[in-house]
């Protein structure tokens, strides 16, 4: 597999018909300008859906990728290692806050355990069913997955992304649950943008102390020593210093691009497969939004990479998607408004308006002459 060969198979959303969305914005009742992000979003969405008016969000879904990173075992997270699984129950079982949000919505949510490392019979077979391998390698002494591994969760992602569309999903939510995954997270965005470990080392989504902070960076920084070397092949940098639920995300964000299917992407996790895919094919960021700033400093420096502005700043950290669910409500607004609010009416023009009356009473008048004479 060369995830290059995504390049040629992944267009833009349409330009012509975004232009066409942006002059029907001009004539609807409210001002240019006075809806502000909620005009872009929708004039967004019209592209990717290649309509005007814009469609509202009629079936949108959580989509989670979860897996255990055995970096997390140098006690980098706030969460013991391989716990990654009682993230997932909590999902399950409502009690999250993804769960809650989703919930109220009325948005389903799915989870796709790519690697975690636990017993398969903790969770339910449709979880469960797709998993590349138990846990994850320790990226700062050793490979995260085998090629072949790797290669397996690309296409176990590009497999997700073709059943949602299929079932008629026209905008995902994305998320992860790990524990670790930051560490890999900010070891590939440091890789991809050439930056320092101390400079995309964040605290995560539980929050850690200063010490733990520091073997975190520490970690970073031994993982993006075996990271330099691979940086020209995306597929064996996701191998070397990813995890099968990062790999999983990435093929999982390209072929929602493949498929015109829009993402809004929640942390620094699907920031950093997001940066993987644009590597891989430069257009496929024209299909995602960011759904809020998650504090992480590595994510800030990846979507400056891909030139993607953020809707939502409310300093939420926890992470597993509830930031992109978050920004959800923001985008079916820019959708009901685009379909929904009336054009205004065209301006009269009232001495053409006269010319012509005068017109018709003079032809009226001739004709009763005419009528008179005979």
């Amino acid at each position: 597999m060369n995830l290059d060969d995504f390049s040629d198979l992944i267009e833009r959303p349409d330009g012509g018909l975004r232009r066409d969305a942006e002059e029907r914005r001009e004539r609807l009742i409210v001002p240019p300008g006075a809806l502000g992000r909620l005009d872009e979003l929708a004039e967004w969405l019209s592209a990717a859906q290649a309509t005007v008016p814009v469609k509202a969000i009629e079936q949108p879904r959580v989509v989670l990728f979860a897996g255990d990173h055995g970096v997390a075992s140098l006690n980098v997270s706030a969460r013991p290692a391989k716990s990654a699984h009682l993230l997932v129950r909590a999902v399950l079982e409502g009690e999250s806050p993804v769960a809650v949000l989703a919930r109220r919505a009325g948005v389903p949510v799915r989870v796709v355990d790519a690697g975690l490392d636990c017993d398969p019979e903790l969770l339910p077979t449709e979880v469960v069913r797709h998993r590349v391998r138990r846990g994850s390698g320790r990226i700062d002494v050793e490979d995260a997955l085998t090629i072949e591994e790797a290669e397996q969760a690309v296409r176990l992602g590009m497999a997700i992304a073709d059943e949602e569309a299929d079932s008629g999903t026209d905008l995902v939510v994305l998320g992860d649950l790990s524990v670790g995954g930051t560490t890999a997270a900010a070891a590939l965005i440091a890789a991809l943008c050439g930056t320092d470990a101390s400079v995309v080392t964040g605290r995560g989504g539980a929050g850690i102390d200063d010490l733990a902070w520091m073997r975190k960076c520490a970690a970073i920084r031994d993982a993006l020593r075996r990271a330099r070397p691979v940086l020209g092949d995306q597929l064996e940098l996701l191998a070397t210093v990813g995890g099968a639920d990062l790999a999983a995300t990435t093929g999982f964000l390209l072929q929602s691009a493949v498929r015109r299917m829009p993402v809004i992407l929640d942390g620094v996790v699907s920031a950093a497969c997001a940066l993987v895919g644009q590597r891989a094919a430069f257009r496929a960021p024209d299909w995602w939004l960011a759904g809020q700033v998650s504090g992480e400093p590595a994510q800030g420096k990846a979507l400056d990479r891909m030139a993607i502005n953020p809707l939502l700043d409310h300093g939420v950290i926890v992470g597993e998607g509830t930031g992109a669910l978050l920004a959800l409500p923001m985008v079916r607004a820019a959708a009901a408004l685009a379909a929904e609010l009336p054009e205004r009416p065209e301006p009269v023009d009232t001495e053409a308006a006269e010319a012509e009356a005068a017109e018709a009473e003079a032809a009226e008048a001739e004709s009763a002459g005419i009528e008179d004479v005979t």
